[in-house]
């Protein structure tokens, strides 16, 4: 078993729920997948990889950095609080 703490199924879990929030926002935004990418300063690939919630094949979530957060929050209008899930049981670890 992986001593990772992004590769418990808790943390799978917050990335496919973030990356649902993703797609919700930019939906009722009407920007395509390409220009929240591109306005972030990230490469679309990875864009795509956050909005899918994408598991590495070790299982490890493919979480953004923070720094990446904030920049798709700018882009999404929309507040930190907003875009993330909650997080319940994965401080506790």
């Amino acid at each position: 078993m992986s001593t990772n703490p992004a590769s418990t199924p808790e943390w799978a879990e917050f990335a496919r729920e973030l990356g649902m929030n993703l797609r919700r926002r930019r939906d009722a935004l009407g920007l395509t997948q390409e220009a929240v990418a591109e306005r972030a300063g990230i490469s679309l690939y990875a864009y795509q990889q956050y909005e899918r919630g994408a598991v590495t094949s070790g299982g490890a979530a493919t979480n953004p950095r923070l720094a990446t957060v904030l920049g798709i929050c700018e882009v999404l209008q929309v507040s930190i609080e907003e875009l993330l899930p909650s997080a319940p049981g994965l401080l506790s670890r």
